[in-house]
């Protein structure tokens, strides 16, 4: 009896020991945003959500090359009833810039489902880089936004931006990137939190770089995601322009450059399942030619475990 004890303590220690080694494989694109342009054009910080209708689709930073990224005042749209295969369909655009409502540009948009409901968060930028803020735009259908009442939602700096949204228990956290002082400091990923997905509280730092800065840096485009009772943070650019670190932690409000358990070449990475179950990471950037996908395995044990992520978002 005491045998079976310790076998199965020693089982259930190793399997809580099991060390993750995320990693990705080839990258294929799947989205060209210089198709029917007369020049070359780039999706830069994006996100893929997919309808009641089982249809796909892909919002982001868009404009013609070369980089211009203060210039960037629409945001892309394209559709594809799959999502790893290179048949996407561009769109007009699903939002351009509204000096009326105080915007600067449009980055970074990151859309989720709320009862009827999507909801994007996006930067809209400021004259005053230590105040930038994050705007709010809901749609019923994908294709008509309205700038909500309460805009900005979020204003931080330096150059606040790249906000993800992750339900936690019953609040809803948005993630950014940010410095630690506005006016400029040690580049951080912050967070808030919310119930109302609409009033944030104030900002929680949860990752702390060594780095020094005000305009970009290597804790951009955050994303995490939960497998089991580990969450996953992805941020870059790190290790130069394509290259995203990952990190792994229990709490999903802090993380430390100790915990770094991966990296990817991917800029803006973005992690999305296939209604099958397959996991796969992105890529886009400036020169970058359009919106890749990869297989992404976290080699952790946990593919069968709960997780934020179902398949199909």
């Amino acid at each position: 009896m005491r045998h079976g004890i310790v076998v199965a303590l020693i089982l259930t220690l190793a399997a809580a020991t099991v060390t993750a080694a995320p990693s990705a494989g080839d990258y294929c694109r799947i989205y060209d945003p210089s198709a029917g342009e007369s020049q070359p054009w780039y999706v830069n910080d994006h996100c893929f959500v997919r309808d009641r209708d089982g249809l796909w689709h892909l919002f982001g930073i868009t404009h013609a090359e070369p980089m211009n990224p203060l210039d960037e005042d629409h945001l892309a749209h394209a559709t594809a009833d799959s999502l790893a295969r290179n048949q996407w369909e561009k769109q007009p655009f699903a939002l351009s810039v509204d000096p009326n409502c105080g915007e600067e540009h449009l980055w970074a948009p990151h859309v989720i489902l709320h009862g009827d409901t999507y909801y994007m968060y996006y930067c809209a930028g400021d004259k005053d880089h230590t105040r930038y803020k994050i705007h709010l735009a809901t749609s019923k259908d994908l294709r008509t936004w309205n700038r909500h009442a309460a805009n900005p939602v979020v204003v931080d700096g330096y150059d606040a931006r790249d906000p993800f949204i992750l339900r936690l228990a019953d609040r809803w956290v948005m993630y950014y990137t940010a410095t630690d002082d506005p006016s400029g400091g040690h580049h951080v990923v912050a967070a808030r939190t919310s119930q109302d997905l609409i009033h944030w509280s104030g900002r929680t730092v949860i990752f702390l770089d060594d780095s020094r800065g005000t305009y970009g840096g290597p804790t951009e485009s955050p994303f995490v995601v939960r497998r089991g009772p580990w969450y996953y943070l992805f941020i870059g650019p790190r290790g130069g322009y394509v290259g995203t670190d990952i990190f792994r932690s229990r709490d999903p409000l802090a993380f430390a450059p100790q915990d770094r358990v991966g990296h990817v070449n991917s800029h803006a990475a973005e992690v999305v399942r296939d209604v099958d179950g397959r996991w796969f990471v992105s890529h886009c950037g400036w020169g970058q030619g359009g919106v890749y996908l990869a297989p992404l395995s976290f080699d952790d044990g946990l593919d069968d475990a709960d997780t934020s992520l179902t398949p199909g978002h």
